[in-house]
């Protein structure tokens, strides 16, 4: 070959080379645009733990994009009231929400389902259902109707059963008892004589401290400490029977979802996913130190009767088959995920309730 010729060639692709390259750097820019959303919280800031969930979310879209898709997190009370995000974000308002499901019970009881019901699946249950059963499908065929999409993004573990003034024995101790507490677990509460109320975690406080209500349920210890529940209320109960394992949910506009490039959907995904793990993991870690402290403090730390479970588990059983009934969304959902929770439960009482107790024995005698 010819050096003349052999130049010619090469600088031809030479050329070609840099042309390439030319042509694809709008390509990569195109699937990496610049995107920033406002998330809604329904959380305070103050409470660091299940408001650092849709932080968590917020950080890691960030880190995964190079910064080229940003998420901006609002806490409660911010852009909109912190019951009112989910709403915000199906229409719009906003483009996503880091909220309980359960907030939005009075619209459609389907909701209920997505986070948690009184006597329903605990938070590795909760994980199971959604990656491994037909829990995210279904719950999403539900949320598509209400201009959302749904990923588990946070889990508290079982909660405590709330603050009262009084102390609580029997089911007639519950007679007109005002008690914030919402949604799905308000109306079983209700059948016990309880007058549920409403509140968002930021009001519980000044509403337990001026009487407006006589008792509260919020989290676990350790956002119940930092809430200061026990200066105003004596008696602590447990579990949190209503919530077993609370799923707090990453809700997008879905229109918007739509219009992500699916590299981002991904990404979003993979962030709602580790914001989910990391919550109950953070959880887990600090209610035992934040318990003690509680119980230093003077707090009255009580177990509900045998009595009162039972009570509340009949009046749930009631609630459900009323709902069944009457709502054709909620029966779908709640089939599948009684269905579920019923096999779960079969070996649980094998592998893990057995293992646990006699772990916990152990502890109870010093032996850890």
């Amino acid at each position: 070959m010819d050096r003349r010729s052999f130049f010619k060639k090469a600088g031809t692709g030479v050329v070609g080379a840099a042309a390439a390259s030319t042509l694809a750097a709008p390509a990569i820019a195109q699937e990496n645009p610049k995107i920033s959303w406002r998330l809604a919280s329904s959380f305070p800031k103050g409470l660091d733990t299940i408001y650092g969930g849709g932080v968590d979310i917020g950080d890691q879209v960030r880190a995964m994009t190079d910064g080229a898709f940003d998420i901006q997190v609002f806490a409660a009370g911010e852009l909109v009231p912190g019951l009112e995000a989910a709403n915000a974000a199906g229409a719009g308002t906003v483009d996503m929400a880091h909220t309980v499901a359960y907030y939005y019970y009075g619209k459609n009881a389907a909701y209920a389902l997505a986070a948690a019901i009184p006597f329903g699946l605990n938070a590795r249950m909760q994980n199971a259902w959604y990656n491994a059963g037909n829990g995210l499908t279904l719950v999403n065929e539900f949320m598509a109707t209400q201009n959302l999409i749904a990923f588990p993004a946070g889990n508290t573990g079982v909660q405590m059963g709330g603050w009262f003034r009084k102390e609580i024995k029997t089911v007639a101790d519950m007679q007109g008892l005002k008690m914030r507490i919402g949604g799905l677990a308000g109306k079983v509460m209700e059948k016990l004589g309880v007058v549920p109320q409403q509140i968002a975690g930021g009001d519980i406080y000044p509403a337990l401290e001026k009487g407006t209500i006589d008792a509260a349920e919020w989290v676990g210890p350790y956002d119940d400490n930092k809430l200061g529940f026990a200066k105003v209320a004596k008696y602590y109960y447990y579990p949190g029977f209503w919530e077993g394992g609370p799923v707090v949910h990453a809700m997008v506009n879905l229109e918007k979802w739509n219009s992500l490039p699916k590299n981002y959907q991904a990404i979003l995904t993979a962030a709602c996913a580790s914001a989910n793990s990391n919550m109950l993991g953070k959880y887990d870690a600090r209610n035992a130190t934040a318990l003690k402290e509680i119980v230093a403090g003077g707090a009255v730390l009580k177990p509900y009767s045998q009595e009162i479970m039972q009570a509340a588990y009949d009046a749930a059983l009631e609630t459900y088959a009323e709902l069944n009934a009457a709502n054709p969304a909620w029966k779908k959902i709640y089939d599948d995920q009684l269905a579920f929770k019923k096999e779960s439960y079969l070996w649980a009482q094998i592998g893990e309730y057995t293992f646990d107790t006699f772990m916990m024995i152990q502890q109870r005698q010093g032996k850890l």
